[in-house]
C-alpha cells in the first residue's frame, strides 16, 4: 500500500505514547509531582499527537466523531473508545500523582489496560484485512504490542527491562518479515482465483484495466524492490534494536539515553514505512503487480 506519512507517524508515536502510559500505570517509574508531570506530558504529546495525525488520512476528517458509533463491528471504532478511555483514566491517575502526590492504583491499572488495548485495536485494523495477506496473521498484533511495550520501557527509563524487550521485539519483527514474505503465496490468491476463471484454464492479464493511474494504484499498489527492502530492513533493525541496546548497556548517562531513544524512533519509523510499502494488496493482481 502507499505509505502515507500521517499513518506512519500515527502508528509509531501513538504506540510509543500508549506504551509509556502502560508503564506509568503500573508505577514504573514511581514518580510524583513535577517529575510525574514531565513523564505524562511526553506520553500524552506522543499518544494524542499520533491520534490527531491519523485524522489527516481520513477522506472527511470532520466526520471522525462518527467512528465512535460502530464499535460493534469496527476495530477503528474500538480503537477510538479504548484511546479515549485510556486518556481519561490515565489523566485522572496522573492528576493524583502530580497534584496530590497520591497513587490511585486502580485508576492506573485500568488506564494501563486500556492503553494496551488501544495498541491492540490499532493493530487489528490491519490484521483483519484478508486482502493483504502480509498483515493478516497473528504476528501483526504481537509485533505492534511488543514494540509499544519496549519503546514505552525505553521512555520510562526501565533500562534493564528495555534491553530484554527490545531484543524480543526485534526477534518478533524478524519472524514477521520471514512469515510475511511467504504470506501472499500461502494465501493461494492468484489472478485465476481473483477473477473466478480458474476452471476455464490458465488465466493471464491481456492488458491492464486502465491506461493511466487511478485511486487503486495510488492507495493499494506500491512496489518496493527486493534489494531496496532488504537494505531498509537491516537499517531499521540496527536503529530500533541493535544501537539502542548497545547504548543502554554502556554506563548510564542521559545523553546516551536520549541517543538510544532517537535511534529507536528512527528505526521504528523506517520499519513502519516498510510495513505499509511492502503490503501486497490482492487488487495488484489485476494490474500485473503481484
Amino acid at each position: 500500500m502507499h505509505p502515507a506519512p500521517s499513518v506512519i507517524f500515527f502508528t509509531t508515536f501513538s504506540g510509543l505514547g500508549f506504551g509509556l502510559l502502560v508503564w506509568l500505570g503500573i508505577d514504573m517509574p514511581a514518580v510524583t509531582g513535577w517529575t510525574a508531570f514531565a513523564f505524562f506530558a511526553i506520553a500524552y504529546v506522543m499518544a494524542v499527537g499520533g491520534l490527531l495525525a491519523s485524522t489527516f488520512h481520513l477522506g472527511r476528517p470532520e466526520r471522525a466523531i462518527k467512528a465512535f458509533s460502530q464499535w460493534r463491528s469496527s476495530w477503528l471504532s474500538r480503537e477510538a473508545w479504548c484511546a479515549v478511555g485510556a486518556l481519561v483514566f490515565m489523566g485522572l491517575y496522573g492528576a493524583g500523582l502530580v497534584f496530590l502526590e497520591t497513587r490511585f492504583a486502580l485508576l492506573g491499572l485500568i488506564g494501563a489496560g486500556l492503553s494496551l488495548a488501544t495498541v491492540f485495536t490499532t493493530s487489528m485494523i490491519y490484521t483483519q484485512l484478508k486482502t493483504i495477506p502480509r498483515w493478516n496473521m497473528p504476528l501483526t498484533p504481537v509485533k505492534f504490542i511488543s514494540f509499544s511495550i519496549a519503546g514505552g520501557a525505553l521512555l520510562a527509563g526501565q533500562v534493564s527491562i528495555a534491553i530484554v524487550l527490545l531484543l524480543l521485539a526485534g526477534a518478533i519483527q524478524l519472524l514477521t518479515w520471514m512469515q510475511g514474505d511467504k504470506a501472499f503465496a500461502a494465501s493461494g490468491t492468484t489472478l485465476a482465483t481473483a477473477t473466478g476463471l480458474g476452471s476455464a484454464g490458465s488465466v493471464r492479464a491481456f492488458e491492464p484495466p486502465h491506461t493511466g493511474t487511478n485511486y487503486l494504484l495510488r492507495e493499494f499498489v506500491h512496489v518496493v524492490g527486493r534489494k531496496h527492502a532488504a537494505k531498509l530492513r537491516i537499517i531499521s533493525l540496527l536503529l530500533m534494536v541493535v544501537v539502542p541496546v548497545i547504548l543502554l548497556m554502556l554506563p548510564f548517562s542521559h545523553i546516551l539515553g536520549v541517543l538510544a531513544l532517537v535511534s529507536h524512533v528512527a528505526g521504528v519509523l523506517t520499519a513502519r514505512w516498510l510495513f505499509f510499502a511492502e503490503a501486497e494488496h490482492v487488487v495488484g493482481l489485476y494490474y500485473g503487480k503481484r
